[in-house]
């Protein structure tokens, strides 16, 4: 008896901390699902809805803010589905097609909306270093319209290379991993690493080549920031060469750089994961937080603009306002204004395609 008590009760511990790990992971994937969404959202409203936020800058960082909503209303409400099935069922593998379909969706999404993401975050060092080093010809350079064919072409290449892995070799499957907790590219687990498996190499190669090009821009911009403010106070006043360069230009420079930094923090950990995964190395502990510090990021933007974008707090502030005037304002006349005015989207897509000269 006493026995069998003591070989049963590591086995029990063992089992109770297994479970334990399993919840909190669980409950760090729900926490997440609604910081991303409710932060993505506010963003995509004040982008949107604000009517001081619909310029080339704003449209940029609501397409940031879309890919982020996407990883945090797709990839990981499966995580968590699946992980619900894990602690209730035992179910550690794909049990049926719809299971595998659904890592044929999330897996390129997730793939798909970093690169946005970090493609974004490249146009978005561009714009500004435009704004700040050639402030006369920013709005000849940067229109509306360049922008929008700017985000589409981010989104169909990213989206490309996300599926490129799986169309270039049938040795490269998607398969939800019990260690990362995500539906990842996966190789056949019995075969060694191959050269056809650097195809996955076309990632961190890629994201590292973009990131450091953005690093290196938003070091030019924050270099002309300092000699402008430099200049400007040994002088006391504005400098007579070139042209001025207004606070919201220099705080925006220093929100996009924060950005850069933040996301390069973050994909930094699956950069490594990748290198490794390819040259045969298993790290399971190591995967979980490396992809889940990156899924993370998708609410820290939200977060960033808050403490430093002080445009962004007033346009959250006045979209609450309305929405509060709205929902306590009910008239008669509320149908008729209704009718009478367009609705939002409406407006944001006639003023992305509309001539620059009529703000």
């Amino acid at each position: 008896m006493l026995g069998n008590n003591s070989s049963s009760s590591p086995n029990s511990t063992a089992c109770s901390q297994s479970v334990a790990g399993g919840v909190s992971k669980l409950l760090l994937m729900v926490l997440l699902t609604v910081t991303i969404t409710l932060g993505n959202v506010v963003s995509l409203m004040v982008f949107l809805g604000v009517k001081q936020f619909r310029t080339s800058q704003g449209y940029l960082k609501a397409s940031l803010a879309l890919a982020d909503l996407a990883v945090g209303l797709i990839v990981v409400p499966y995580s968590v589905y699946r992980e619900v099935n894990v602690l209730a069922y035992g179910m550690e593998r794909e049990t049926g097609r719809s299971e595998r379909l659904a890592c044929f969706i999330t897996g390129p999404i997730f793939a798909g909306c970093t690169l946005v993401s970090i493609s974004t975050i490249f146009l978005l060092s561009v714009e500004r270093s435009i704004a700040v080093l050639r402030p006369l010809q920013k709005k000849a350079v940067i229109t509306k319209r360049r922008t929008i064919c700017l985000i589409l072409v981010s989104w169909t290449m990213s989206f490309c290379l996300a599926w490129t892995p799986i169309f270039s070799t049938s040795q490269i499957t998607l398969r939800y991993n019990a260690c990362s907790k995500l539906c990842n590219y996966a190789f056949p687990a019995d075969e060694l690493p191959g050269p056809h498996w650097n195809v996955m190499l076309l990632f961190p190669i890629f994201d590292f080549t973009l990131l450091s090009v953005t690093v290196v821009t938003n070091f030019v911009t924050f270099t002309a920031v300092h000699q402008y403010c430099k200049t400007r106070k040994q002088l006391g006043g504005e400098p007579q060469t070139g042209g001025r360069l207004a606070f919201s230009d220099i705080n925006a420079a220093k929100t996009i750089g924060i950005l850069t930094f933040a996301f390069l923090t973050s994909f930094s950990p699956i950069a490594v994961f990748v290198v490794g995964s390819v040259m045969g190395y298993l790290w399971c502990h190591f995967s979980f937080y490396a992809f889940w510090i990156l899924t993370s990021n998708s609410c820290w933007n939200v977060a960033i603009y808050s403490v430093w974008d002080p445009k962004f707090r007033q346009g959250a502030k006045e979209l609450f306002n309305r929405v509060m005037l709205k929902s306590t304002s009910q008239h008669p006349s509320h149908s008729l204004e209704r009718h009478s005015s367009s609705p939002a989207c409406v407006v944001v897509f006639k003023e992305m395609f509309h001539p620059e000269n009529t703000r």
